[in-house]
């Protein structure tokens, strides 16, 4: 017997089978329970309803419910249908289609049914949304009311503007924003920066709202919501004082301010700091203002864990803040206070950005910034006073 006449002894049929091409109607339909089907090998059950739910988990709910509903989506799918999800209850009240469309976040027309899907937002758009809505109780808003009753005072006095997010899309701690219409502050970074699915980094961050409420999203996605929200805003720093300013820029013109150069006191009871008060100081620059970068200076070793006096504030425009703020602390490496302390957990720290310096210095630190002749001093231990490199 030939091959051919062996084969059809078989039963076994050489004749090409027709295979039947799906319009693109049919194409969305099969991706779709595509994810559903994953869905359900990856967690061992059915996509369920239900708030206590991830939205995506939501989703695929509700389009398994109108999937039930379709008889030709079953026909369809019977052959994908291993784990017999289309054999379940379509719901009490099916959706329709636009109200179908409408829970997966997608924009219909009036020709639109439940496989014309179109301007669908992305599942990391649909993240960040979720991570904007989620907002919890904050515990402890007494200690920022404060600071949102300052700023909207400020606001209303025209000290401080808000200016379309955009043009600068940093986000830093201490940052305020303008947020579907809420007042948003930016009080700190949650754990250690991550990286993030495009390859950058990001951070989580603790965003504090004017409403008392609070939530911990990622800097991308409140970056996301703010261009998204026509009436995002970001907050500007005030206006008022500005120390160092480039004479090429117009008062009333669009400018970058780069933060505040303050100097601190401590009232620490340590040994050591109590018996040189009057030169132990830090000096540092903030991109926020100096009020809230202190707040709370009582439990940051940053302070030293206690309070602090503010001696002088100069306010930076167009300055390199982290460049200047390591020249200031390269000329004042030889009397940086060298002290180990211990934190409220019994966990040893050195401080880093306290100086045993006299205020006279400092203040010709801030001239010699504003004059640009800092570069290439140094402290001299000896004389108390500032002198070039070369001389020590």
């Amino acid at each position: 017997m030939t091959d051919d006449e062996l084969l059809a002894e078989l039963g076994i049929d050489l004749a090409p089978k027709q295979v039947r091409a799906r319009t693109p109607r049919e194409e969305l339909i099969i991706a779709g329970f595509e994810d559903i089907v994953k869905f359900r090998e990856e967690h061992g059950r059915a996509p369920q309803h239900g708030e206590g739910h991830d939205i995506f988990e939501r989703l695929y709910a509700v389009r398994l419910d109108r999937l039930r509903a379709l008889p030709e989506c079953r026909a369809l799918l019977a052959e994908m249908d291993t784990h017999g999800l289309l054999d379940g209850d379509a719901g009490d009240a099916p959706l329709d289609d636009d109200a179908l469309l409408a829970e997966l976040g997608v924009d219909a027309t009036p020709d639109d049914d439940i496989t014309q899907l179109r301007n669908v937002r992305s599942a990391t758009e649909r993240k960040a949304a979720e991570e904007i809505a989620t907002a919890q109780r904050c515990e402890d808003f007494d200690r920022f009311k404060p600071l949102f009753d300052q700023v909207q005072a400020e606001l209303e006095k025209g000290i401080r503007t808000t200016r379309r997010f955009g043009r600068d899309a940093s986000i830093d701690v201490t940052d305020f924003f303008i947020l579907r219409g809420q007042l948003a502050y930016v009080a700190e970074i949650i754990g250690e920066p991550i990286k993030a699915a495009n390859g950058q980094n990001d951070a989580r961050l603790r965003v504090i709202y004017s409403n008392g409420t609070e939530s911990d999203l990622l800097r991308w996605s409140l970056q996301r919501a703010l261009y998204k929200d026509e009436g995002g805003r970001r907050v500007t720093e005030p206006t008022a004082g500005p120390l160092f300013d480039a004479p090429e820029i117009e008062p009333d013109g669009d400018y970058l301010e780069t933060g505040t150069l303050y100097v601190l006191r401590s009232r620490s009871t340590h040994s050591t700091i109590a018996a040189h008060r009057d030169l132990v100081h830090k000096i540092g620059i903030t991109g926020g203002s100096v009020e809230r970068r202190i707040a709370g200076a009582i439990d940051d070793p940053t302070f030293l864990l206690a309070e602090v006096d503010v001696i002088a504030t100069y306010k930076l425009l167009d300055v390199d803040r982290p460049k200047l703020e390591r020249l200031i602390h390269r000329v004042l490496d030889s009397v940086r206070f060298d002290a180990e302390l211990t934190d409220r957990f019994g966990k040893p720290f050195r401080p880093r950005e306290w100086f045993l310096v006299p205020l006279p210095v400092i203040d010709e630190i801030v001239q010699r910034i504003e004059n640009g002749t800092l570069t290439g001093m140094k402290f001299d231990r000896q004389t108390a006073s500032l002198v070039p490199e070369t001389v020590i």
